[in-house]
Formats: structure tokens, C-alpha cells, sequence
């Protein structure tokens, strides 16, 4: 593909606007440091390809606009924009192209979901919150080296198999997923959350596991019931 389609100029603008929105929350979180960390959004194509937006690599958080975000196709390849995309891009369009009810993806190094990935351990599901959210424990995915799409491979072959929308890449970090961008932001901020808070209930003794059943009907309360809808 040559360029964004003129039937997806409207839907490609806009999204630059959220996604460079999004990025924001990623510092105000304290969930990356320097330039590390990305969020994309899908951008559906009725007539054709789906495209996404991501952030440039090596781009520091203050400098990030609308204008600055790139677009790419579901190979990883450059559309618009006139600096190289993140080096996740591979691995968010490989999960886009394979997983097609995901709109957002986030990529984070928060400290304690990285901690977490770098033992390669899954948090165990101990509290309500990752009952609601998670619907059972965040899993760890496999070690995939950066660049291409391995990374993109280990998601995809973790969350098919879990209704968790947060996988820790083991001695990565954690990237989340979403309907949205704004949903895969709030998946990062709540996996920190909980890595955070399990590791600080292990510091005091061995956190007392939820019962299947009660973590199924706290996940269909949250996820259909709760909130607005």
C-alpha cells in the first residue's frame, strides 16, 4: 500500500489524535521511563487492508503530537510518516492481523509486571481487582527476541488461550490488549497495579488463592454488568 487510502483519512487523523493522547498515560502512570514503551491502534478498512498507528522509535514522550505518529499495514510496513516506527511495530501488527476483535495494543516496562516477567512467573489471580479485569491469573509468555514478529507470535498464542488481556513476555515486560487503545492503556495500568500489590502481599506471606467459580462470577459481573452500558 502506497499512502492511506482517501476513504481513511478521517479515521486515520483521528486516531493519531487518540493515540498520541494515549502515550501521555503511559509517564503519568509511571509505567515507562524514557523512551520505552508504545501504544497502537487499529484502524479498520471496510474495503480492504487494516492499518495501524503507533508511535515513532526512539521518540521522547514530550515530543509526541498527532503529526509525529506513523502508519503502518498489518505486515509492519511504513505508510505515512516520515521516521521509522517503533521497534514493536512487527509484534502489534502481527497480533492485529491474527487476532482481529484487538483494536489497541500497549507496551510497557513497568517495573513490577516486568519484575514479575523477568522470574517468568505468572501472577497467581488473588484479588478481586484481577478477578474483574483479568478473569483468572496474567500469564507469561515466551522468550522472542526484538525486531520481528516472535514477539507478536507469543502474545498471540498466550491470549488465545486466556481471557486475560495482559501477557508478561518472559525478561521483557508486559503488553496488554483492548478493544481500543484506551482499553489496552487501562489493561497496562491495572497489570502493574496488581504485579505490584501481589508482590507486596508475598513480602507479608503466601496470598490466599479465589476460587474458580468466584473469580468466573466476578468476571461476568465486571465485564457485563458493571459501569454504563
Amino acid at each position: 500500500m502506497t499512502g492511506v487510502p482517501a476513504a481513511l483519512r478521517t479515521a486515520v487523523d483521528a486516531a493519531k489524535e487518540r493515540v498520541a493522547a494515549l502515550h501521555a498515560e503511559l509517564p503519568r502512570w509511571e509505567l515507562v521511563v524514557w523512551t520505552a514503551g508504545n501504544v497502537s491502534e487499529r484502524v479498520p478498512n471496510p474495503d480492504g487492508e487494516d492499518l495501524l498507528v503507533i508511535k515513532p522509535s526512539g521518540v521522547a514522550y514530550e515530543d509526541i503530537t498527532a503529526e509525529a505518529m506513523v502508519v503502518c499495514d498489518l505486515a509492519g510496513n511504513l505508510v505515512e510518516g516520515d521516521r521509522s516506527p517503533s521497534s514493536d511495530t512487527a509484534a502489534h501488527a502481527y497480533v492485529y492481523a491474527n487476532m482481529p476483535d484487538v483494536g489497541g495494543v500497549v507496551h510497557t516496562h513497568s517495573t513490577y509486571a516486568t519484575a514479575w516477567a523477568a522470574r517468568g512467573e505468572e501472577i497467581p489471580c488473588v484479588l478481586t481487582m484481577m478477578a474483574d479485569e483479568f478473569g483468572g491469573p496474567v500469564p507469561v509468555g515466551p522468550f522472542a527476541v526484538i525486531g520481528d514478529d516472535s514477539i507478536g507470535h507469543g502474545i498471540v498464542e498466550t491470549l488465545r488461550e486466556s481471557r486475560s488481556p495482559a501477557v508478561l513476555m518472559r525478561n521483557h515486560g508486559p503488553f496488554t490488549i483492548g478493544k481500543d487503545g484506551r482499553s489496552a492503556v487501562k489493561a497496562a495500568v491495572m497489570c502493574e497495579e496488581v504485579a505490584r500489590t501481589v508482590h507486596i502481599a508475598r513480602q507479608l506471606g503466601q496470598p490466599l488463592p479465589i476460587e474458580q467459580s468466584h473469580i468466573d462470577s466476578l468476571y461476568d459481573r465486571y465485564q457485563n454488568v458493571y459501569g454504563q452500558h
